[in-house]
């Protein structure tokens, strides 16, 4: 009997870990699968060793969906405007600032405000084409491109943004640690606001 008990045990603990070793090759490649669409997804991008490191991350989320994929590409784009504009407003309250670098950087605040707030309407309005592909309504082409018409638009007008606040930090007199901080934080998120633009236009080539 003991013996018995001691064959069914080493029988389940095998059939368990077949089972597992399984399910973790299934995960393994859907995960290979999901990167790989996301490279190549990536190649209509301006920068595309970028556009692969900011989403690879998300690869669950995005599965193989165009949609999704620009979708994540804008929350992701949300996400760094909402951090740089919390830098800017840190920075205001640094000592020993000049009043051309504390102008510079409040008036740099703001544009990250109106890209947050570019990039936040621009979000919302994609998930109404995700809303309306799940309601069956995909096949209305012409709302869908008004739609879309919308985030090309306020994506592209917080590129602008991005643009002239860096362009604020640019002059000869500006502490340099503090620029270049500046300048690096915002250079990232214009690039990935790029990389979500260009996904976007791709996108709406496919419908």
């Amino acid at each position: 009997m003991a013996k018995n008990i001691i064959i069914f045990m080493i029988f389940f603990t095998l059939l368990y870990a077949a089972g597992t070793a399984n399910s973790s090759a299934a995960t393994t490649t859907t995960t290979t699968t999901t990167t790989s669409f996301i490279r190549a997804s990536c190649e209509v991008t301006t920068y595309k060793a970028v556009c692969v490191q900011s989403l690879v991350g998300y690869a669950s989320a995005i599965q193989r969906s165009q949609r999704q994929l620009a979708h994540t590409a804008l929350a992701v784009s949300l996400e760094r405007a909402q951090a740089s504009r919390t830098l800017m407003s840190k920075m205001t309250k640094l000592r020993g600032l000049k009043p051309m670098e504390h102008q510079a950087i409040r008036d740099c605040m703001e544009e990250m405000g109106d890209s947050v707030d570019r990039i936040r309407q621009s979000v919302q309005e994609l998930k109404i084409t995700l809303i309306m592909a799940q309601e069956g309504k995909k096949k209305n082409k012409k709302e869908l491109l008004w739609h879309l018409s919308n985030v090309q638009t306020w994506v592209s007008t917080a590129l602008t943004d991005e643009s002239t606040c860096m362009d604020g930090v640019s002059d000869r007199g500006f502490n340099p640690r503090i620029k270049a901080e500046i300048r690096n934080r915002v250079t990232n998120l214009a690039q990935v606001t790029s990389n979500a633009l260009a996904l976007i236009n791709h996108f709406s080539t496919l419908l």
